[in-house]
């Protein structure tokens, strides 16, 4: 396993600056700004739940940076540590690579594959650098607290702490085991508590405190127990204010200096709720918050704020702050429109019966938007929130494609792209295709892959929401049960990879009626997207064998385990296949038959789908986890060719985001920075957080 940081990665602007500027009114750019700052306050939360040297480094990054005088561009740094620290240049390349990829990731694990990167330089190198190019006395004082955590390789992946990972959703001296976590998370469960924004740390071996994520330090609401808990086994819980305070200070004062410029009513209870929610840590609150922002449609300005996605706690329930903020797209938005008014044609053909979906199918707001802001780990292409199950069935919830990271490519690219494991006479079609493709598969994903089934659920004692006269029906969730609290861990690749079917599973079944609506309309462009849209996904199936450790037999990533299920499916079906010369792999090739996508590959992937969906609808998380971890164990056909995968893979693209600031006259402008490792810090050190 390579634990280098990655060395040339291509570095992108999101640039947002345009629609930003065509934003009507002052009061929807103030708006943006005061969302962005709150949600850039989150910054340091989310550095917190990835490793305990986290957030020294970051510390350690930007003063480093502000020592030297801000540099400008990659050349001012080399002059700025060379001029101390001769013959530096390579080195300061390396650090600058390190710094990128640390602030690209918020944190020395990768957001895509939750495994841990240390430095190119030596460490002996990086001593030099700091103590003689640098040589400023507190930054050395950083340095030192975080250099042996830097280059430690005793825990390479996040995961439970009891099976030699890491995760700093557990913080504190002690251990904590799975089943302790599954205790409290339990407790929780039966209190009606939602976990997303809490820490859980273990005081002894009977004693553990739960640290909620909150402005405040004291228990203002009721929505938490006021004493110290004893379970039945004995464990004592108590729950703490207060975590992230500082912070969170911030960010509610940010909220309300954004209240004075919403467009509407909805917008103003949505901010309301949002205060309540980061002041007293109320989830209840959070969740009402979410109901508002599904009911604000189309507004010119579009932001997601919170403890949302859970895919990094070993026990997928805490989440991981992040902010969105961005404006809309209208070209692109009005293909997405169209994809809405057509699901409920494009449902039917999914493989299941109609007792799995819901009774009426609520389109939901469908919007292609320009990132302005998006605070947090990584950046997605697109998102389906929000998260909470009864939101979503009762009130609704919104598809969001991210257009300018979907179509994020440098201005300047650093060397020619040659896309690994494609065959030669692919290589241009894949690359004139691969946006298209990508962007009618997001947008399958999250409207019909994330928009549809119906989880059946005795709602209350003896009151169901299905027919329950239904022989077909074996199972069902109680009324205490969610989604998440009865298949736990592998819920969030689950229920990617039921989406990511739907997606593909749709383009391949009916081409004629999803490819028209993004423009997709003559026969042979046709044919070259699902070709290419199932090569992608292949192709991605087998670039995901980075993401799962042979010795722990642990998916790193949801998508990507996921993605890979999806590959061990269609090579079982023989739709795809693998060509090589010899047993180095060194021309290793995916392979896929064009001519069964409309037949074998639609059976295959619709047997999978089906299996899932009904497995989910009906909450039958015994046989669905054991299904879903036979399918995507890799044996060893497939594990032979990681090593292969590792050798040749390509760097992700580290995204710069804009800042916006406002002037003494007022005026807002939006600073945007150089495609370059430099700019990358740059602009986190004009964000002040």
């Amino acid at each position: 396993m390579s634990l280098v940081a990655d060395s040339e990665s291509p570095i992108v602007l999101l640039s947002a600056k345009k629609h930003f500027d065509q934003l009507p009114t002052e009061d929807a750019k103030l708006y943006a700004h005061y969302l962005s700052r709150a949600s850039y306050y989150g910054t340091r939360a989310v550095l917190r739940s990835v490793s305990p040297e986290s957030e020294a480094i970051y510390d350690l990054i930007l003063s480093i940076h502000t020592t030297l005088g801000n540099p400008g561009s990659n050349e001012d740094y080399e002059k700025a540590i060379g001029s101390k620290y001769p013959d530096s240049s390579t080195i300061v390349v390396q650090y600058l690579e390190y710094a990128s990829q640390f602030l690209s990731n918020l944190g020395n694990y990768k957001s895509f594959g939750d495994q841990k990167f240390i430095p190119r330089i030596p460490i002996e190198d990086f001593d030099k650098l700091v103590y003689e190019g640098v040589a400023n006395e507190s930054v050395s004082a950083l340095y030192k607290l975080v250099r042996e955590a830097i280059y430690s390789t005793d825990a390479v992946l996040l995961g439970w702490p009891a099976s030699g990972h890491i995760s700093s959703y557990y913080p504190g001296k002690l251990v904590i085991t799975k089943e302790e976590v599954e205790a409290i998370n339990a407790f929780m469960a039966s209190k009606g508590i939602m976990p997303e924004n809490t820490r859980v740390e273990k005081k002894s071996d009977t004693d553990f405190v739960i640290h909620v994520a909150s402005a405040e330090t004291a228990n203002t609401t009721d929505y938490y127990p006021k004493e110290t808990s004893t379970l039945e086994n004995g464990f004592t819980v108590k729950f703490q204010f207060g975590d992230h305070s500082k912070e969170f200070k911030k960010i509610v004062e940010s909220f309300e200096l954004a209240s004075k410029h919403v467009a509407n009513e909805t917008q103003e209870k949505l901010i309301k709720y949002y205060i309540e929610s980061f002041k007293t840590g109320s989830m209840n609150a959070h969740k009402k918050s979410q109901i508002e922002w599904v009911k604000d449609l189309q507004p010119m300005v579009e932001s997601n704020i919170g403890f949302i996605e859970t895919y990094r706690d070993p026990s997928g329930v805490r989440g991981e702050w992040e902010g969105l903020v961005a404006m809309v797209n209208q070209d692109r938005t009005a293909k997405f429109t169209t994809l809405v008014s057509n699901a409920s044609s494009l449902i039917p053909f999914l493989p299941w019966d109609a007792v799995y979906e819901k009774d009426k199918f609520t389109p939901p707001d469908f919007t292609s938007l320009e990132v302005l802001t998006f605070a947090g780990s990584g950046v997605p292409a697109g998102i389906n929130i929000p998260n909470y199950d009864d939101v979503r069935l009762n009130i609704g919830f919104k598809n969001v494609s991210l257009g300018n990271v979907l179509s994020a490519n440098p201005k300047k690219p650093r060397k020619k792209e040659v896309v690994t494991f494609v065959s030669a006479d692919l290589q241009e079609k894949f690359l004139k295709w691969r946006d298209d493709a990508f962007e009618v598969q997001v947008g399958l994903h999250e409207l019909l892959g994330h928009g549809t089934g119906k989880l059946l659920q005795e709602t209350s004692p003896g009151i169901f929401n299905f027919d329950k006269t239904n022989t077909a029906i074996k199972s069902w969730y109680k009324s205490t049960d969610t989604w998440g609290s009865l298949f736990g861990s592998v819920a969030g690749s689950f229920e990617e990879c039921r989406a990511e079917l739907v997606a593909l599973y749709l383009i391949l079944k009916n081409p004629l009626d999803v490819l028209p609506i993004f423009d997709i309309s003559k026969k042979a462009d046709q044919e070259d997207v699902m070709l290419i849209g199932t090569l992608l996904m292949v192709r991605a199936g087998l670039v995901a064998l980075e993401f799962w450790d042979p010795n722990s037999k642990k998916w790193g990533q949801p998508h990507m385990q996921a993605r890979f299920g999806i590959l061990k499916q269609l090579v079982k079906a023989g739709v795809a296949s693998f060509k090589y010369s010899d047993e180095n792999f060194d021309d290793l090739e995916v392979v896929v038959d064009k001519s069964l996508l409309s037949t074998k590959a639609v059976e295959a992937l619709g047997e999978f789908l089906s299996n899932l969906h009904i497995f989910k609808c009906t909450g039958n998380s015994k046989e669905g986890i054991a299904y879903y971890n036979d399918i995507t164990t890799v044996t060893p056909d497939f594990g032979r060719f990681r090593d292969t995968v590792i050798k040749k893979k390509l760097s992700r693209k580290h995204l710069i985001q804009a800042n916006t600031v406002i002037n003494n006259d007022g005026s807002i402008q939006v600073n945007e920075y150089e495609e370059s490792e430099t700019g990358m810090i740059q602009s986190y050190s004009e964000r002040s957080v």
